[in-house]
């Protein structure tokens, strides 16, 4: 499920010492006083991490981290007086205003994501504009890192998604998911079980040289901790539990997941995303899975008023929505039980730079899609930009973040007020709109 950095571990799955580690050595090793670096070997960071139920048919919640600070501002571009405003601080890279897409009398979207046009008609894709944390933070390690913990003020490395999982005592691994790769985010870090892998294919025991199948692996795991009452043992049986009901799609052939890949565009999100469909169309109790889109931080070349194919804006978001639109055909009847939502750390600031690109800034938008969302408007408060609203030249706050993320959380999972005070420490959400 995951590697470590060391060519040598790569080659051996497993992570073990080498080929001369013997069964019996091996078997011994793991019931004895060494067995937890053994094990945690053997499972790598998905073993860790589980160390640390939901139901079928439930909904799920896709969190897409748009990392690098993508600019909101041409995503999501305000019209009329504020367009002109626009043009005036981004002449070279303002998206025109004859070109924008959609309905909404306030903002237009950027004509790449015409793929997703028809969610946005028919309600099921919407926006919050001017959302960020409560105060600035233009760094990108610590700003995701705030985002992430949902928790100002806090040191500790506990994500709001953790939090929410860990709402149920009961809660399983597989409830809250990374995809695309190994190491978990901070959203999913903390006590609540959680895994992380490029591929569902991930989700499985490695083989090892002496034991033919993933079932003798299981099998021999079993019997050395069979009575274990220690936190080890119990974080072996979490583990061989997973494996076995992640199994129906950790299956998945190579010819499969091809086949699956190959429907989506090229790109960042082709794997993930295909990977994605399968594990929620499996319906193995997966709530909420986080992915990554990374690339947005665009300080030169972000673009041009003339829109072209190959401009770093206009390439990305027409992957970005291309890849969204076939994850939702993609998912067929599950598409009614499926929301994705956007984030990113910061946005970008007003007043383009010489090198057609925007530096870190605040305010950002948020996206909504699929199931529960009340879409074909940008909801919310939004303050107009003027140089007195500005602040300190960046989109100023209208919202809070962790506001869309209640909605969406009372929407899709019911959660209560007590529970949101558990997710959310501290924090009285307010009313956005952008979820029924």
């Amino acid at each position: 499920m995951t590697t470590t950095g060391d060519p040598a571990d790569r080659a051996r799955p497993c992570g073990c010492p080498g080929p001369s580690l013997s069964r019996r050595r091996f078997l011994a090793g793991v019931a004895g006083a060494t067995g937890a670096m053994t094990a945690a070997s053997l499972f790598g960071d998905t073993f860790r991490q589980v160390a640390y139920g939901a139901a079928p048919g439930g909904n799920v919640v896709v969190v897409l981290s748009m990392r690098g600070g993508s600019d909101g501002l041409s995503i999501l571009v305000p019209r009329g007086a504020d367009h002109d405003y626009l043009s005036t601080m981004r002449p070279g890279i303002v998206v025109p205003e004859g070109a924008l897409l959609g309905a909404d009398s306030r903002f237009g979207l950027h004509p790449s994501l015409a793929p997703l046009l028809p969610m946005w008609d028919a309600g099921t894709f919407g926006a919050v504009h001017g959302v960020g944390l409560p105060a600035p933070n233009r760094s990108h390690f610590d700003a995701m890192e705030e985002v992430e913990r949902a928790h100002p003020g806090s040191s500790a490395r506990v994500g709001w998604i953790n939090r929410v999982v860990g709402l149920a005592p009961d809660a399983r691994p597989e409830e809250q998911v990374q995809l695309g790769d190994s190491m978990l985010p901070t959203a999913l870090a903390g006590p609540a079980p959680a895994l992380g892998a490029n591929e569902v294919t991930g989700f499985r025991l490695p083989t090892l040289d002496w034991l033919e199948s993933d079932a003798q692996v299981s099998a021999s795991l079993s019997a050395a901790w069979a009575g274990g009452r220690t936190p080890l043992s119990a974080a072996v049986d979490t583990a061989l539990s997973a494996v076995d009901r992640l199994s129906v799609v950790s299956s998945t052939t190579d010819e499969q997941m091809s086949a699956a890949k190959a429907t989506y565009p090229d790109g960042p999100l082709q794997s993930v995303l295909a990977n994605t469909a399968l594990l929620i169309k499996a319906d193995i109790g997966a709530r909420v899975v986080t992915i990554d889109y990374g690339d947005w931080d665009m300080h030169t070349g972000l673009g041009s008023t003339s829109l072209a194919a190959d401009e770093w804006m206009v390439s990305h978001l027409d992957h970005f929505a291309g890849s969204l639109a076939r994850f939702f055909e993609d998912l067929g009847p599950h598409a009614a039980r499926v929301t994705v939502v956007t984030l990113s750390e910061f946005g970008r600031r007003v007043e383009e730079n010489g090198d057609h690109g925007v530096d870190h800034g605040y305010g950002n938008a948020m996206l909504l899609l699929g199931a529960g969302v009340d879409g074909g408007a940008v909801r919310g408060r939004w303050q107009p930009l003027s140089d007195a609203s500005l602040n300190e030249g960046d989109v100023p706050l209208s919202q809070d973040y962790r506001s869309v993320l209640a909605e969406v959380m009372v929407s899709r999972f019911g959660l209560s007020g007590g529970q949101l005070d558990t997710v959310f420490p501290g924090f009285a959400p307010e009313a956005v709109g952008a979820m029924h």
